[in-house]
């Protein structure tokens, strides 16, 4: 929860402080969004080099649903080795609910290859997770 309110803060701080370089060749929800994968991504990078841990405290309820402890962790590794782009589009559609189009959009892409590569996301972590298990 705080890893959210940091991002959508410092996402509305920096859309207010760059309001005049917003040219209108997208949507206003795009570049937002646009601003704040940004933020997301510099934020994971910056704890990634401090070495903090990326699970908040109360994270856990997603695993915790789990039968299995162990398909969680697999599943998360899996999620977090997947290469880009299919990672972010993955995450934009599964947990940003975000509409292809928008996708397409973000990347400056079509909303065909946002479908695509996410269905390749899918099939990636799939195969992943089907077969022999990793450390």
């Amino acid at each position: 929860a705080h890893t959210a309110e940091e991002v959508t803060q410092e996402t509305f701080f920096r859309a207010l402080a760059s309001i005049d370089q917003f040219r209108g060749d997208c949507q206003l929800r795009v570049w937002l969004c646009q601003i704040a994968r940004n933020q997301y991504l510099s934020l994971c990078r910056e704890r990634k080099h401090r070495g903090e841990l990326e699970q908040e405290p109360g994270d856990d309820g997603l695993e915790c649903g789990f039968a299995d402890r162990d398909a969680a962790k697999r599943l998360h590794r899996l999620l977090h080795d997947l290469p880009e782009p299919y990672k972010e589009v993955f995450s934009l559609r599964t947990f940003g609910e975000l509409p292809f189009a928008q996708i397409g959009e973000l990347f400056g892409k079509t909303e065909s290859w946002a479908r695509v590569t996410y269905f390749r996301a899918r099939q990636k972590l799939k195969e992943g997770f089907d077969g022999p298990a990793g450390p």
